[in-house]
Order: structure tokens, then C-alpha cells, then sequence
């Protein structure tokens, strides 16, 4: 009988304990999480931190659901290292957990900001369930916000803020929201959205450090520049430490994340990794790569468990992923890889409608899509077939994508 261990209980994790068990009905399955709940969903905590939806829509599996699948489910339970010869996970608890196939799908935790005071009272970082929890309770009675981080997650912070009435300033250090993949047009949109909703973009800005009062709670955040911005409710998102401390002496190739193959196999046999902590071989795009979407986490834990079970290189994973913010009176997408292209096309077609295909040795590999989603699922399946169409990017840009007004890839 084949014993599955799996160190994480997201989306990823999860994804591959339902698959195990029904590629391997009669196996032992164990999944082992540091958190004090089960499986929850990490989209719609932004919802209950807004105060726009209740606890219970939120959590996707509860325990009876393991217990159904005769899945063991290991709560509060911190792993502290992975005996690779032994093929024996050790807890906190001294337990010894004993696999022949392992998943790690621990995810990460947010980065805290490397400057003084960061981790004073009233400012938070945007992960778990208990991070919307301390968000939606403080956010409720704070009057003065500040956010950091001008990227995916720190847009989160934003719409927070508007919809708990806080007035905020968001404080980027760049000239615009998410610089690496939106030009000035595509961010302006971005930015009046904030505005609407009582969030003042600071651009050239950032955080040296933070003020506290005599309890300890944030007062202030002082610039680089020196200008001084009161608040008493703090959103940090600057990015992610990936959990790996427990895996030092186990011998996996790391380099910011797990390097996987295709099949979500790591350096070490029989161990495998998925989700937002891996670095992936992306098929599509010929290279390593790193995604944070749901979807891609997902369906890396499907995969990897498909292997696992087969023990052989059963499926290859292929995601063409996405991101999307349904944060203000316009809706936005983000797909693929659009912060790697060497080549861009873009137009705006309103005040609330931009378009920008990032492409890559002439083959599109990612975009953003402000306002008008529909050219989505034509975009998409261009990345998976790998046409070289950046000399047809006129086509990509009209209003309607139509790709039968593209010519033949044979005629290319």
C-alpha cells in the first residue's frame, strides 16, 4: 500500500489528495498543514476582509470532508524536517510521518518590509483566512490607511480600504500601479478606479520607516523622500517568503521556489511540489517560470498527484493562467506571463477599456485586459498553440479579435 504524504492544505495540496485518492482508491493519505482550519478559499477572503461576504460561503472543505475520502488530516502541525534517506517527515511533535511519495505545497508567507517598526501593531499582511479575519475587524474602526506594495496583492489592500470607508494613500515606488506589465495608459485607468474609491496613488514613494505611539500601534509612515503620511491601518504587500526552512539538508534544487519539471517532479526522487512555491518548467514557454493564480496552483496539485500515483511521467503540466480584480466599476484581467515579453502592442479604446499583449519571440505569452474581457479565450488559445503572430498584433487590438482574420501559420 502506497503512503501519500502532502505538506500543505491549499488549493494545490488539496487538488492532490482528491486526485490520489481516486487514482489510488486503496493507498494511505496524509496531508499535514500548520493552519487551524481546512481548505478554505484564499480568493473570496478579500470579499469578508471588505466586509462583503460572511465567514461560512469561504471554506470549500471541511474535516468530514477528509474523513469521507479516508484522508488524514493534520491540523496545527508544523513540519520540521524531511529525512529524504529515511523517506520520513518529522513534525514539531516529534512525529514521524513515513511517505513513499511526498508533495510539498507549503506555499508562502508574506514578506514583512525591511524597514523599522514593520511589524507594529495595526499593520497587516494579506494571506490567510486569519489575516482577513484581523483586517475586516480593524479596518472597520480605522479612519487613515496607508498600502505598500504596487502589485496584485497590494491592489486587495486598495479595495479594502474603499469599501471600509477608510481613506488611504498608497504609497508605489515607482511612477505607476504594477509598472513591470501595465504602460502609463493601462495604470491610469488602474488608478482613477483607486481614487473613486477614496485611494490617492503616491508615485516615487515607498516606506523608509514607520512611527508608532507609545503602545506600540502605527501612527505613520515616513517616505524615502522624507513627507510623512498619518495612519493608524497599515496593508503590506511586497511579495512572498517561500516556506522551505524545513527542507534545508534534503538536497532539492531551490532558487527562489522548488525547481520542478513539467511533471511537478523536483531534483530528489520521489519527491514533488506544487503551487505558488514552485518554480515550474512552463511547456509554452520553453523555460522556468513562477504563478501565483488559483487555477495554476490547482491544477499543479492534479498533476503532480497524477504522477505520483502512476510513478511515472504520466502528464505534463500545461496552464495558460489568470488573475482577475473585480475590485471597482470595471473589470480587469491579467493573463499568461505579461511581465516577460520583449515586445508590446496596446490600445485604449475608453476611459475604462485598454488592451496589452505582451509577446515573446513573436508568440504571445501573456496580457492585461482592462475593462473588456471578451478577447480572453482567443488570446489564451493563441499562447497555447504557440503562433507567431506579433507581426499581426493589429488584428489582436481591434475591438472584436477575430482569429480567422489571422493568417495561416503555415503562411507565416
Amino acid at each position: 500500500m502506497t503512503q501519500y504524504v502532502i505538506i500543505g492544505d491549499g488549493i494545490s495540496g488539496s487538488s492532490a489528495a482528491e486526485t490520489l485518492r481516486e487514482e489510488d482508491p486503496e493507498s494511505e493519505i496524509t496531508v499535514i498543514t500548520d493552519e487551524g482550519e481546512s481548505l478554505y478559499n484564499r480568493i473570496l477572503i478579500k470579499e469578508h476582509a471588505k466586509g462583503k461576504l460572511p465567514e461560512a460561503p469561504i471554506s470549500i472543505h471541511d474535516e468530514e470532508w477528509y474523513d469521507e475520502r479516508d484522508i488524514d488530516l493534520s491540523l496545527n502541525t508544523f513540519v520540521t524536517s524531511v529525512d529524504t534517506d529515511a523517506k520520513v517527515v518529522n513534525t514539531h511533535e516529534g512525529e514521524e510521518i513515513p511517505y513513499d511519495k511526498l508533495l510539498v505545497a507549503t506555499g508562502g508567507t508574506p514578506t514583512q518590509l525591511p524597514v523599522e517598526n514593520s511589524d507594529a501593531d495595526g499593520i497587516h499582511h494579506f494571506w490567510t483566512f486569519q489575516d482577513a479575519r484581523a483586517i475586516r475587524e480593524h479596518a472597520e474602526q480605522a479612519n487613515k490607511g496607508v498600502i505598500v506594495g504596487a502589485g496584485l496583492l497590494g491592489i486587495d489592500f486598495a479595495a479594502v480600504c474603499g469599501a471600509q470607508g477608510i481613506e488611504a494613500d498608497y504609497l508605489m515606488r515607482g511612477d505607476r500601479w504594477w509598472r513591470y506589465a501595465l504602460s502609463g495608459a493601462g495604470a491610469e485607468i488602474m488608478h482613477e478606479g483607486m481614487r473613486e474609491v477614496g485611494v490617492e496613488p503616491v508615485f516615487d514613494s515607498g516606506v523608509d520607516h514607520f512611527e508608532t505611539d507609545d503602545d506600540g500601534h502605527v501612527t505613520a509612515a515616513v517616505d524615502p523622500n522624507g513627507d510623512r503620511y498619518e495612519c493608524d491601518f497599515v496593508g503590506a504587500a511586497i511579495g512572498l517568503d517561500f516556506n522551505t526552512e524545513y527542507l534545508d539538508g534534503a538536497g532539492l534544487e531551490q532558487d527562489n521556489g522548488i525547481i520542478v519539471d513539467e511533471y511537478m517532479q523536483t531534483s530528489v526522487d520521489d519527491i514533488y511540489a506544487a503551487g505558488d512555491i514552485t518554480r515550474f518548467y512552463d511547456v509554452l514557454l520553453g523555460e522556468q517560470a513562477q504563478n501565483g493564480s488559483w487555477g495554476s496552483a490547482k491544477e499543479q496539485g492534479r498533476v503532480a498527484a497524477v504522477n505520483m500515483a502512476a510513478d511515472e511521467e504520466a502528464e505534463q503540466f500545461e496552464w495558460v493562467s489568470s488573475y482577475s480584480i473585480t475590485h471597482f466599476d470595471f473589470p480587469f484581467l491579467s493573463f499568461g506571463h505579461p511581465t516577460i515579453g520583449d515586445e508590446h502592442a496596446e490600445r485604449k479604446y475608453s476611459d475604462t477599456e485598454w488592451r496589452r499583449i505582451a509577446f515573446k519571440d513573436g508568440k504571445v505569452v501573456g496580457g492585461v485586459l482592462i475593462g473588456d474581457l471578451s478577447p480572453q479565450s482567443q488570446l489564451k488559445q493563441l499562447m497555447r498553440e504557440q503562433r507567431e503572430v506579433a507581426d499581426q498584433a493589429e488584428v489582436l487590438l481591434e475591438k472584436s479579435v477575430d482569429l480567422d482574420e489571422l493568417a495561416p501559420p503555415q503562411e507565416q
